[in-house]
């Protein structure tokens, strides 16, 4: 790993430091001793011994996001232990949730990602598939991500194996995959990038994903008698809506009002503290259905 030299720094270190979080404009040579963890052990893969650390960070940074179109596009950001780092905003905010989907994620952990906000403009197919979808108020929507320059979100980032990435694609079929470049809550870059669900086009859909092919689109989206995908006139399915809520309290007050103030509903005005005062003010009081208690219970 390079940093800018802009002027040396020898840092040894004898107490554990993690080396995927570095400050983003500094010129540093690191000496690491030896892991105080066993070799097996999780945290000790973020160890080097006797390593000297020298990378324009600024240079590295600037290079993201990245779109990754297809599976392979992925491997310019697999760790050399063969692991993925993937960004969580919404139901992955909760540790319990991203573990339903992705059982063996390792380094659970809170960060920041600046130069996006959270906005309720989609229509999911599993709201559909699950029975909690509600077409008839329009409160079908699930979250996704956008770029928007003075916006920063608390984000949930952990570690995947490189073999999961093509169940991932699927799983997240109707989102542009980005990588990008989290902060850890004290303003320290990631070195390694992660994969976020951003907002992608109809068009752009059906021409990368579904390769033009309108009876994939039927078979995913269609056969739910929805025709358009990305929408401004939606609301958020009411049982995510609360999951996601509180899974973001659960992580502490810091991610609970960044949810509420920098979560936006399809008109990109109204925030998610402003419409559950309001319109949504019975949301939170709504248990899921029973066979989805667990999975939607924050």
């Amino acid at each position: 790993m390079l940093l800018k030299l802009n002027f040396p720094i020898l840092l040894t270190c004898s107490s554990p430091v993690f080396v995927d979080a570095l400050p983003s404009s500094t010129t540093t040579t690191i000496v690491h001793q030896q892991s105080p963890f066993n070799s097996s052990s999780k945290l000790s893969r973020a160890w080097k011994t006797s390593v000297s650390v020298t990378m324009p960070y600024d240079n590295f940074s600037s290079n993201f996001p990245i779109d990754l179109t297809d599976e392979s596009d992925f491997d310019q950001i697999v760790s050399s232990d063969g692991l993925i780092s993937i960004c969580g905003f919404g139901s992955l905010l909760s540790e319990r949730s991203a573990r339903s989907t992705f059982p063996d994620l390792i380094n659970f952990r809170i960060g920041k990602l600046s130069g996006f906000r959270r906005v309720f403009a989609h229509v999911a197919p599993i709201f559909f598939e699950r029975g909690i979808a509600k077409p008839e108020t329009k409160e079908i929507s699930s979250l996704s991500v956008e770029p928007c320059e003075d916006e920063s979100l608390i984000v949930t980032i952990f570690e995947i194996q490189r073999s999961e990435i093509p169940s991932f694609i699927e799983r997240e079929h109707e989102f542009r995959f980005l990588a990008v470049i989290p902060e850890t809550l004290n303003g320290l870059l990631y070195t390694n990038p992660a994969v976020l669900c951003a907002r992608y086009s109809d068009k752009e859909y059906l021409q990368n994903r579904c390769k033009g092919s309108q009876e994939i689109f039927f078979q995913r989206y269609g056969r739910y008698d929805i025709d358009k995908i990305w929408r401004d006139d939606i609301l958020p399915c009411r049982v995510y809506l609360r999951h996601c809520v509180l899974a973001a309290k659960n992580l502490g007050d810091v991610a609970y009002d960044n949810f509420l103030d920098h979560t936006f509903l399809a008109d990109r005005k109204t925030t998610i503290r402003e419409y559950l005062a309001t319109t949504g003010s019975d949301i939170m009081e709504e248990e899921p259905p029973e066979p989805l208690k667990e999975r939607y219970g924050g």
